[in-house]
This record gives C-alpha cells, structure tokens and sequence, in this order.
C-alpha cells in the first residue's frame, strides 16, 4: 500500500511534468488534431431511458410526500412554541415537493423527444427545456418566519 506522502510526491512530480488528463477529443497541447471524429452520437434509448427514469423519480416524490403529509395528521398548531414553525416548514417542503415532482413529469416529454431525431434541431430542444424553467422555478431558502428580526 502507498502512503500518502508518497502517492503527494507522485502526484507533484505529474503536474510539474505536464502529465494531465485530457478528452480524447479535444486537441492535444502541441497543437495536433483530436482523436474523436467530431460526430456527437446520441441513442434515442438513453433519452428514453432517462425519461422512464424521471417518472419513476416524480412517483418517490409523491410517496415521500404522501408519507410527510400522513406525519402531519395530529399535529396540533397549539401547545408547543414550535409548532408554528413546524406547521410552516411543513408547508414550504410540501409545496417544493409537489413541484419538483411536477417537473419530473414535465421533463419528461422533452427528453422523450429529445431522442426522437433530436427534437427537430437544438433550438427546439432548449425552447421545450426553458418553458419548463418558466414555470417550475427554485424556491428559496425557508427558516421559518422571521419573526420581525
């Protein structure tokens, strides 16, 4: 087994002697021509899949959702100083949950199209990705009522 320090001197004696991870396509440091042929390639079965993949996500969020609301029932708002609060953060990942589970969903379609002859061209692909930035946007960072400080 290597020690740390000497796996560090390695490292260090690589870097210093331009030894370093490149593409195998992109262009090496001296100028030459890349080894990729420049044809991106792309499987309609991959964007497919990542689709089914984002259903099958959009469906855990649900049940994780669906179990966080059954752990709401009896929750009394009254008693505990904190409830409010609880009451109030409970609403905040409800509604980010709903909606992160909705774009899940709404991702879908494009990437199914996506594969399907690329989606006409790369234009229409970023149009049918930025209607759903439009209307799924990230909340912001919740803590509770401020409480006037």
């Amino acid at each position: 087994m290597v020690t740390f320090d000497t796996e560090w001197a390695g490292l260090k004696q690589q870097a210093a002697a331009g030894v370093d991870m490149r593409l195998a396509s992109a262009a090496p440091t001296d100028g030459g021509g890349g080894g990729g042929s420049g044809d991106l390639k792309s499987d309609q079965a991959v964007w497919n899949r990542a689709s089914k993949d984002l259903g099958g996500l959009s469906t855990s969020i649900k049940t994780g959702a669906s179990a966080l609301e059954a752990g709401q029932k009896g929750a009394a708002l009254t008693g505990v100083e904190s409830a409010t609060a609880q009451a109030e953060l409970y609403q905040s990942w409800k509604t980010y949950l709903e909606n992160l589970a909705g774009k899940c969903t709404a991702l879908q379609g494009p990437l199914e199209k996506a594969g399907q002859g690329q989606y006409e061209n790369d234009e229409a692909i970023r149009g049918g990705f930025h209607q759903i930035d439009g209307k799924y946007k990230d909340t912001p960072a919740t803590g509770g009522s401020d409480g006037g400080r």
